[in-house]
Protein backbone atom coordinates (compact mmCIF):
# COMPACT_ATOMS: atom_id res chain seq x y z
CA UNK A 1 0.00 0.00 0.00
CA UNK A 2 2.56 2.28 0.73
CA UNK A 3 3.08 5.08 3.16
CA UNK A 4 2.02 7.86 1.37
CA UNK A 5 -0.42 10.68 3.12
CA UNK A 6 -2.16 13.54 3.29
CA UNK A 7 -4.03 16.00 5.27
CA UNK A 8 -6.00 17.88 2.80
CA UNK A 9 -8.32 17.27 -0.12
CA UNK A 10 -5.39 15.88 -1.85
CA UNK A 11 -3.51 18.96 -0.39
CA UNK A 12 -0.03 18.31 1.23
CA UNK A 13 0.97 18.80 5.03
CA UNK A 14 2.35 22.48 4.19
CA UNK A 15 -1.58 22.81 2.87
CA UNK A 16 -3.11 21.38 6.97
CA UNK A 17 -0.17 23.63 8.39
CA UNK A 18 -1.04 26.75 6.84
CA UNK A 19 -4.74 26.74 7.50
CA UNK A 20 -4.47 25.94 10.67
CA UNK A 21 -1.91 28.83 11.28
CA UNK A 22 -4.93 31.12 9.60
CA UNK A 23 -7.25 29.40 12.41
CA UNK A 24 -4.92 30.76 14.74
CA UNK A 25 -5.98 34.03 14.15
CA UNK A 26 -9.83 33.29 13.10
CA UNK A 27 -12.06 32.02 15.88
CA UNK A 28 -14.36 29.84 13.95
CA UNK A 29 -18.48 29.04 14.71
CA UNK A 30 -20.36 27.16 13.48
CA UNK A 31 -23.10 27.83 10.79
CA UNK A 32 -26.61 28.44 12.50
CA UNK A 33 -28.52 24.91 12.75
CA UNK A 34 -32.15 24.77 11.13
CA UNK A 35 -34.52 23.21 11.70
CA UNK A 36 -34.60 20.06 10.23
CA UNK A 37 -38.14 19.10 8.18
CA UNK A 38 -39.86 16.03 8.30
CA UNK A 39 -38.65 12.73 7.15
CA UNK A 40 -39.46 12.95 3.42
CA UNK A 41 -42.61 10.13 2.14
CA UNK A 42 -39.49 9.03 -0.39
CA UNK A 43 -36.82 8.35 2.35
CA UNK A 44 -39.32 5.74 4.18
CA UNK A 45 -38.36 3.29 1.83
CA UNK A 46 -35.56 2.62 3.95
CA UNK A 47 -37.33 2.14 7.44
CA UNK A 48 -38.96 -1.07 7.34
CA UNK A 49 -36.56 -3.94 7.75
CA UNK A 50 -36.79 -7.66 9.07
CA UNK A 51 -38.02 -8.01 13.01
CA UNK A 52 -35.22 -10.45 13.41
CA UNK A 53 -32.49 -7.70 12.69
CA UNK A 54 -34.21 -4.47 13.43
CA UNK A 55 -32.76 -3.29 16.68
CA UNK A 56 -29.07 -3.89 15.60
CA UNK A 57 -28.93 -4.08 11.85
CA UNK A 58 -28.55 -0.11 10.59
CA UNK A 59 -26.31 0.10 13.87
CA UNK A 60 -23.87 -2.48 12.13
CA UNK A 61 -23.66 -1.19 9.17
CA UNK A 62 -22.69 2.62 10.71
CA UNK A 63 -20.68 0.94 13.07
CA UNK A 64 -18.70 -0.63 9.73
CA UNK A 65 -18.41 3.02 8.14
CA UNK A 66 -16.57 4.07 11.08
CA UNK A 67 -14.26 1.77 11.45
CA UNK A 68 -13.89 1.81 7.51
CA UNK A 69 -13.08 5.60 8.36
CA UNK A 70 -10.58 4.49 11.06
CA UNK A 71 -8.73 2.26 8.35
CA UNK A 72 -8.27 4.36 5.75
CA UNK A 73 -8.16 7.81 7.14
CA UNK A 74 -5.83 7.69 10.55
CA UNK A 75 -4.80 3.64 10.38
CA UNK A 76 -3.09 4.14 6.46
CA UNK A 77 -3.29 7.79 6.20
CA UNK A 78 -4.75 7.20 2.36
CA UNK A 79 -4.37 10.71 0.39
CA UNK A 80 -7.86 12.50 0.73
CA UNK A 81 -8.84 12.05 -2.95
CA UNK A 82 -8.46 8.75 -2.35
CA UNK A 83 -10.52 7.73 0.14
CA UNK A 84 -13.46 8.09 -1.66
CA UNK A 85 -12.56 4.81 -3.63
CA UNK A 86 -11.89 2.97 -0.65
CA UNK A 87 -14.84 3.53 1.07
CA UNK A 88 -17.06 2.81 -2.23
CA UNK A 89 -15.28 -0.51 -2.06
CA UNK A 90 -16.22 -0.96 1.31
CA UNK A 91 -19.68 0.03 1.45
CA UNK A 92 -20.51 -1.61 -1.96
CA UNK A 93 -19.22 -4.70 -0.17
CA UNK A 94 -21.60 -4.05 2.38
CA UNK A 95 -24.63 -2.92 0.54
CA UNK A 96 -24.52 -6.21 -1.56
CA UNK A 97 -24.35 -8.45 1.99
CA UNK A 98 -26.91 -6.86 3.32
CA UNK A 99 -29.62 -6.42 0.23
CA UNK A 100 -28.80 -9.89 -0.63
CA UNK A 101 -30.30 -11.13 2.48
CA UNK A 102 -32.93 -8.17 2.36
CA UNK A 103 -33.76 -7.79 -0.85
CA UNK A 104 -35.53 -4.37 -1.91
CA UNK A 105 -32.83 -2.75 -3.69
CA UNK A 106 -30.99 -4.15 -6.52
CA UNK A 107 -27.56 -5.48 -5.86
CA UNK A 108 -24.17 -3.87 -7.27
CA UNK A 109 -23.50 -5.70 -10.12
CA UNK A 110 -23.90 -8.99 -8.65
CA UNK A 111 -26.81 -11.82 -8.64
CA UNK A 112 -26.18 -13.42 -5.35
CA UNK A 113 -28.67 -14.04 -2.93
CA UNK A 114 -28.35 -15.16 0.53
CA UNK A 115 -31.05 -17.35 2.44
CA UNK A 116 -33.45 -15.23 4.05
CA UNK A 117 -32.52 -16.72 7.73
CA UNK A 118 -29.47 -15.02 7.54
CA UNK A 119 -28.79 -12.32 9.72
CA UNK A 120 -27.88 -9.08 7.67
CA UNK A 121 -26.21 -7.25 10.44
CA UNK A 122 -23.38 -10.29 10.10
CA UNK A 123 -22.87 -10.41 6.81
CA UNK A 124 -22.91 -6.65 6.66
CA UNK A 125 -19.79 -7.23 9.41
CA UNK A 126 -18.13 -9.91 7.64
CA UNK A 127 -18.19 -8.18 4.44
CA UNK A 128 -16.49 -4.90 5.46
CA UNK A 129 -14.03 -7.31 8.05
CA UNK A 130 -12.90 -8.50 4.91
CA UNK A 131 -12.35 -6.25 2.21
CA UNK A 132 -10.79 -3.86 4.73
CA UNK A 133 -8.39 -6.77 5.79
CA UNK A 134 -7.40 -8.10 2.16
CA UNK A 135 -6.59 -4.23 1.15
CA UNK A 136 -5.31 -2.89 4.99
CA UNK A 137 -3.35 -6.06 6.60
CA UNK A 138 -1.87 -3.67 8.85
CA UNK A 139 -5.23 -2.97 10.77
CA UNK A 140 -6.22 -6.30 11.18
CA UNK A 141 -5.64 -5.84 15.34
CA UNK A 142 -8.64 -3.13 14.88
CA UNK A 143 -10.76 -4.81 11.87
CA UNK A 144 -10.30 -8.10 14.16
CA UNK A 145 -11.24 -6.53 17.77
CA UNK A 146 -14.56 -4.42 16.04
CA UNK A 147 -15.26 -7.84 14.40
CA UNK A 148 -15.47 -9.27 17.09
CA UNK A 149 -17.72 -6.67 18.77
CA UNK A 150 -20.06 -6.85 15.96
CA UNK A 151 -20.19 -10.72 16.23
CA UNK A 152 -20.64 -11.00 19.93
CA UNK A 153 -23.94 -8.58 19.62
CA UNK A 154 -25.87 -11.06 17.41
CA UNK A 155 -27.31 -14.34 19.04
CA UNK A 156 -24.75 -17.55 17.96
CA UNK A 157 -26.46 -20.01 15.88
CA UNK A 158 -27.63 -20.80 12.09
CA UNK A 159 -28.63 -16.78 11.47
CA UNK A 160 -25.24 -15.57 12.02
CA UNK A 161 -23.42 -18.29 10.45
CA UNK A 162 -25.02 -17.41 7.32
CA UNK A 163 -24.89 -14.10 7.60
CA UNK A 164 -21.18 -14.18 7.96
CA UNK A 165 -20.84 -16.73 5.60
CA UNK A 166 -22.85 -14.94 2.95
CA UNK A 167 -20.51 -11.36 3.51
CA UNK A 168 -17.87 -13.30 3.30
CA UNK A 169 -19.02 -14.20 -0.27
CA UNK A 170 -20.14 -10.52 -0.87
CA UNK A 171 -16.35 -9.11 -0.12
CA UNK A 172 -14.61 -11.80 -2.14
CA UNK A 173 -16.66 -10.82 -4.85
CA UNK A 174 -15.63 -6.85 -4.39
CA UNK A 175 -12.20 -7.38 -4.00
CA UNK A 176 -11.92 -9.91 -7.33
CA UNK A 177 -14.28 -7.05 -9.10
CA UNK A 178 -11.73 -4.48 -9.04
CA UNK A 179 -8.17 -7.21 -9.85
CA UNK A 180 -6.61 -4.79 -12.52
CA UNK A 181 -8.80 -1.62 -12.18
CA UNK A 182 -5.50 0.97 -12.40
CA UNK A 183 -4.62 1.38 -8.91
CA UNK A 184 -1.62 3.20 -8.17
CA UNK A 185 -0.43 2.64 -11.87
CA UNK A 186 2.06 5.13 -12.57
CA UNK A 187 0.35 8.12 -14.47
CA UNK A 188 3.34 10.81 -15.67
CA UNK A 189 2.31 14.12 -16.72
CA UNK A 190 4.25 15.47 -19.17
CA UNK A 191 3.32 18.55 -21.28
CA UNK A 192 5.75 20.99 -20.58
CA UNK A 193 5.80 23.78 -18.47
CA UNK A 194 4.06 26.44 -21.29
CA UNK A 195 1.64 29.22 -20.41
CA UNK A 196 -1.38 27.97 -19.05
CA UNK A 197 -0.23 24.35 -18.30
CA UNK A 198 0.08 23.01 -14.83
CA UNK A 199 3.98 22.62 -13.04
CA UNK A 200 4.31 21.72 -9.58
CA UNK A 201 4.02 24.68 -6.92
CA UNK A 202 5.64 26.45 -4.63
CA UNK A 203 6.62 26.03 -1.24
CA UNK A 204 6.82 22.26 -1.83
CA UNK A 205 6.85 21.75 -5.68
CA UNK A 206 5.41 18.23 -5.21
CA UNK A 207 4.46 16.27 -7.76
CA UNK A 208 0.76 15.37 -9.35
CA UNK A 209 -0.60 13.50 -6.85
CA UNK A 210 -2.46 10.63 -7.19
CA UNK A 211 -2.82 10.90 -11.03
CA UNK A 212 -3.86 7.51 -11.57
CA UNK A 213 -7.17 8.67 -10.40
CA UNK A 214 -7.91 10.19 -13.66
CA UNK A 215 -7.62 6.49 -15.19
CA UNK A 216 -9.15 4.50 -12.48
CA UNK A 217 -11.73 2.10 -13.39
CA UNK A 218 -14.99 3.47 -12.16
CA UNK A 219 -17.50 2.16 -9.82
CA UNK A 220 -20.82 2.57 -12.48
CA UNK A 221 -19.61 5.11 -15.22
CA UNK A 222 -18.53 3.49 -18.38
CA UNK A 223 -15.18 4.98 -18.73
CA UNK A 224 -13.42 7.75 -16.86
CA UNK A 225 -13.98 10.77 -19.51
CA UNK A 226 -18.22 10.11 -19.92
CA UNK A 227 -18.98 12.99 -17.98
CA UNK A 228 -15.80 15.03 -18.81
CA UNK A 229 -16.85 18.50 -19.62
CA UNK A 230 -14.89 21.03 -22.69
CA UNK A 231 -11.99 22.81 -21.96
CA UNK A 232 -11.04 25.53 -19.65
CA UNK A 233 -11.43 29.39 -20.84
CA UNK A 234 -9.20 30.21 -23.16
CA UNK A 235 -5.67 32.06 -21.64
CA UNK A 236 -6.47 35.48 -23.43
CA UNK A 237 -10.71 35.39 -22.99
CA UNK A 238 -12.34 37.91 -21.12
CA UNK A 239 -13.59 34.94 -18.44
CA UNK A 240 -10.22 33.61 -17.63
CA UNK A 241 -9.28 37.90 -17.13
CA UNK A 242 -12.56 37.71 -14.66
CA UNK A 243 -11.79 34.23 -12.98
CA UNK A 244 -8.04 36.00 -12.42
CA UNK A 245 -8.96 39.03 -11.04
CA UNK A 246 -11.36 37.31 -8.46
CA UNK A 247 -8.66 35.31 -6.91
CA UNK A 248 -6.10 38.14 -6.74
CA UNK A 249 -8.97 40.32 -4.49
CA UNK A 250 -10.62 37.65 -2.29
CA UNK A 251 -7.85 34.53 -2.66
CA UNK A 252 -5.02 36.08 -1.19
CA UNK A 253 -3.41 35.19 2.54
CA UNK A 254 -2.69 38.72 2.69
CA UNK A 255 -4.28 41.96 1.27
CA UNK A 256 -7.88 40.25 0.73
CA UNK A 257 -11.01 41.78 -0.07
CA UNK A 258 -12.52 38.65 1.84
CA UNK A 259 -14.70 39.01 5.02
CA UNK A 260 -14.19 37.46 7.86
CA UNK A 261 -17.15 35.08 7.56
CA UNK A 262 -15.83 34.32 4.18
CA UNK A 263 -12.35 33.38 5.27
CA UNK A 264 -14.24 31.11 7.77
CA UNK A 265 -15.94 29.59 5.14
CA UNK A 266 -12.78 29.01 3.18
CA UNK A 267 -10.95 27.43 6.10
CA UNK A 268 -13.93 25.24 6.68
CA UNK A 269 -13.88 23.78 3.60
CA UNK A 270 -9.67 23.04 3.65
CA UNK A 271 -8.71 19.42 4.19
CA UNK A 272 -10.82 16.67 4.88
CA UNK A 273 -14.62 17.53 6.00
CA UNK A 274 -15.91 14.68 7.27
CA UNK A 275 -18.74 12.50 4.55
CA UNK A 276 -18.58 9.55 5.81
CA UNK A 277 -19.81 10.64 9.87
CA UNK A 278 -21.83 13.22 8.03
CA UNK A 279 -23.73 10.07 6.06
CA UNK A 280 -23.83 7.69 9.10
CA UNK A 281 -25.81 10.80 10.91
CA UNK A 282 -28.23 11.52 7.88
CA UNK A 283 -29.14 8.00 8.05
CA UNK A 284 -29.78 7.92 11.75
CA UNK A 285 -31.41 10.62 11.37
CA UNK A 286 -34.29 9.34 8.71
CA UNK A 287 -34.74 6.00 10.72
CA UNK A 288 -33.32 4.14 8.00
CA UNK A 289 -33.63 0.16 8.84
CA UNK A 290 -30.39 -1.73 7.70
CA UNK A 291 -31.06 -2.28 3.99
CA UNK A 292 -31.72 1.95 3.92
CA UNK A 293 -28.72 2.73 5.53
CA UNK A 294 -26.53 0.82 3.33
CA UNK A 295 -27.82 1.82 0.23
CA UNK A 296 -27.76 5.45 1.25
CA UNK A 297 -23.77 4.89 1.77
CA UNK A 298 -23.30 2.82 -0.89
CA UNK A 299 -24.86 5.50 -4.18
CA UNK A 300 -23.38 8.65 -1.97
CA UNK A 301 -19.56 6.97 -1.83
CA UNK A 302 -19.87 5.61 -5.53
CA UNK A 303 -21.21 9.15 -6.95
CA UNK A 304 -18.21 10.59 -5.17
CA UNK A 305 -15.47 8.11 -5.89
CA UNK A 306 -16.81 8.34 -9.80
CA UNK A 307 -16.96 12.07 -9.01
CA UNK A 308 -13.44 12.32 -8.05
CA UNK A 309 -12.60 10.02 -11.20
CA UNK A 310 -14.22 12.38 -13.42
CA UNK A 311 -12.50 15.49 -11.73
CA UNK A 312 -9.00 13.83 -12.16
CA UNK A 313 -9.53 12.65 -16.08
CA UNK A 314 -10.18 16.29 -16.37
CA UNK A 315 -6.78 17.54 -15.19
CA UNK A 316 -4.59 14.92 -16.72
CA UNK A 317 -6.48 15.55 -20.02
CA UNK A 318 -6.20 19.81 -19.39
CA UNK A 319 -3.67 20.39 -17.03
CA UNK A 320 -4.78 23.98 -16.09
CA UNK A 321 -2.46 25.97 -14.29
CA UNK A 322 -3.04 26.77 -11.01
CA UNK A 323 -3.89 30.16 -9.61
CA UNK A 324 -0.62 30.41 -7.93
CA UNK A 325 1.59 30.02 -11.29
CA UNK A 326 -1.21 31.97 -13.34
CA UNK A 327 -1.24 35.03 -11.32
CA UNK A 328 2.66 35.48 -11.02
CA UNK A 329 3.16 34.44 -14.68
CA UNK A 330 0.00 36.84 -15.81
CA UNK A 331 2.74 38.67 -18.17
CA UNK A 332 2.73 35.64 -20.05
CA UNK A 333 -0.63 34.69 -20.64
CA UNK A 334 -1.17 36.76 -23.86
CA UNK A 335 -4.65 38.52 -22.16
CA UNK A 336 -4.10 42.29 -21.66
CA UNK A 337 -7.03 42.25 -18.67
CA UNK A 338 -4.47 40.12 -16.64
CA UNK A 339 -0.96 41.77 -14.56
CA UNK A 340 1.35 39.47 -12.86
CA UNK A 341 2.16 40.16 -9.11
CA UNK A 342 5.22 37.53 -8.35
CA UNK A 343 4.65 37.46 -4.35
CA UNK A 344 0.76 36.71 -4.75
CA UNK A 345 0.10 33.71 -2.58
CA UNK A 346 -2.91 32.04 -1.73
CA UNK A 347 -4.98 31.93 1.53
CA UNK A 348 -3.94 27.99 1.65
CA UNK A 349 -0.93 26.09 0.34
CA UNK A 350 -1.76 24.81 -3.04
CA UNK A 351 -2.30 21.33 -3.63
CA UNK A 352 0.03 19.30 -6.07
CA UNK A 353 -2.20 18.75 -9.17
CA UNK A 354 -4.19 20.63 -11.66
CA UNK A 355 -6.92 23.47 -11.34
CA UNK A 356 -9.87 21.98 -13.53
CA UNK A 357 -11.71 20.54 -12.51
CA UNK A 358 -11.88 21.11 -8.83
CA UNK A 359 -12.12 17.81 -6.62
CA UNK A 360 -13.86 19.65 -3.82
CA UNK A 361 -16.70 20.95 -6.29
CA UNK A 362 -16.90 18.00 -8.04
CA UNK A 363 -17.12 15.98 -5.16
CA UNK A 364 -19.75 18.34 -3.85
CA UNK A 365 -22.45 18.44 -6.36
CA UNK A 366 -22.24 14.30 -6.47
CA UNK A 367 -22.82 14.05 -2.66
CA UNK A 368 -25.59 16.30 -2.57
CA UNK A 369 -27.15 15.27 -6.04
CA UNK A 370 -26.68 11.75 -4.51
CA UNK A 371 -28.56 12.62 -1.20
CA UNK A 372 -31.25 14.71 -3.31
CA UNK A 373 -32.27 11.15 -5.37
CA UNK A 374 -32.00 9.10 -2.36
CA UNK A 375 -34.01 11.62 0.14
CA UNK A 376 -36.05 12.45 -2.77
CA UNK A 377 -36.02 16.36 -2.02
CA UNK A 378 -33.23 18.89 -2.38
CA UNK A 379 -33.20 19.33 1.60
CA UNK A 380 -30.64 17.38 2.34
CA UNK A 381 -30.01 18.40 5.82
CA UNK A 382 -26.60 17.69 6.00
CA UNK A 383 -24.53 18.00 9.51
CA UNK A 384 -20.71 18.09 8.09
CA UNK A 385 -17.97 18.42 10.26
CA UNK A 386 -14.55 19.68 9.12
CA UNK A 387 -11.56 18.22 10.24
CA UNK A 388 -9.44 21.39 9.63
CA UNK A 389 -11.41 23.97 11.79
CA UNK A 390 -13.05 21.69 13.92
CA UNK A 391 -16.44 22.95 13.37
CA UNK A 392 -19.73 21.39 12.10
CA UNK A 393 -22.05 23.32 9.76
CA UNK A 394 -25.86 22.27 8.82
CA UNK A 395 -26.73 22.34 5.33
CA UNK A 396 -30.12 21.82 5.04
CA UNK A 397 -30.40 22.87 1.47
CA UNK A 398 -28.10 21.08 -1.55
CA UNK A 399 -27.94 24.52 -3.04
CA UNK A 400 -26.39 26.21 0.00
CA UNK A 401 -24.08 23.65 0.64
CA UNK A 402 -22.44 23.82 -3.87
CA UNK A 403 -22.73 27.77 -3.01
CA UNK A 404 -20.34 26.91 -0.35
CA UNK A 405 -17.90 24.77 -2.01
CA UNK A 406 -17.59 26.57 -4.72
CA UNK A 407 -16.84 30.06 -3.09
CA UNK A 408 -14.76 28.64 -0.72
CA UNK A 409 -12.21 27.13 -3.37
CA UNK A 410 -11.64 30.71 -4.92
CA UNK A 411 -11.61 32.34 -1.29
CA UNK A 412 -8.89 30.14 -0.51
CA UNK A 413 -7.04 30.92 -3.65
CA UNK A 414 -6.26 27.17 -5.03
CA UNK A 415 -9.42 27.33 -7.63
CA UNK A 416 -11.11 29.45 -10.62
CA UNK A 417 -14.38 30.24 -10.30
CA UNK A 418 -14.73 28.20 -13.45
CA UNK A 419 -12.97 24.82 -12.14
CA UNK A 420 -15.38 25.11 -9.50
CA UNK A 421 -19.00 25.74 -11.27
CA UNK A 422 -17.95 23.49 -14.13
CA UNK A 423 -16.71 20.69 -11.73
CA UNK A 424 -19.85 20.97 -9.21
CA UNK A 425 -22.31 20.42 -12.27
CA UNK A 426 -20.48 17.42 -13.63
CA UNK A 427 -20.45 15.83 -10.07
CA UNK A 428 -24.24 16.29 -10.40
CA UNK A 429 -24.29 14.74 -13.30
CA UNK A 430 -22.58 11.85 -12.30
CA UNK A 431 -24.81 11.23 -9.01
CA UNK A 432 -27.79 11.30 -11.13
CA UNK A 433 -26.61 9.10 -13.84
CA UNK A 434 -24.95 6.29 -10.93
CA UNK A 435 -28.75 6.71 -9.20
CA UNK A 436 -30.28 6.07 -12.39
CA UNK A 437 -28.86 3.01 -13.03
CA UNK A 438 -27.50 1.55 -9.70
CA UNK A 439 -29.20 1.32 -5.93
CA UNK A 440 -32.88 0.82 -7.77
CA UNK A 441 -35.78 -0.26 -5.54
CA UNK A 442 -36.62 -4.20 -6.68
CA UNK A 443 -39.63 -3.82 -8.89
Amino acid sequence: MGDRTSVGFSVSRVAARAAAAALTVLALVAAPAVTPSATPAAARAGLAGSPATAATAPDAVAEWSATASAVIETDAQRPIPETFVWHAFVSTAVYNAVVGIEGRYVPYRWHARGPRTASSAAAAAAAAHRVLLTWFPASRGRLDAAYATSLAAIPEGRARNEGVAFGERSAAHTVASREGDGRFVPTPFTPPPTPGVWRPTPPAYEPFDTAWLGRLRPMTLTRPDQFRPGPPPALTSARYARDLAELKAYGGRTGSRRSPAQTETALFFTGSLQFQEALRDRAARSGYDIAGTARLLAAANCAMADAIITAWDAKLRYGRWRPLTAIRLAGSDGNPATAPDPAWEPLIATPPHPDYLSGHATVGGALTRALTVVLGTSRVDLRIRSQVSGTTRRYVSADDYNRDVVDARVWEGVHSRTADVVGNRAGQRVAAWVLGHYFEPVC
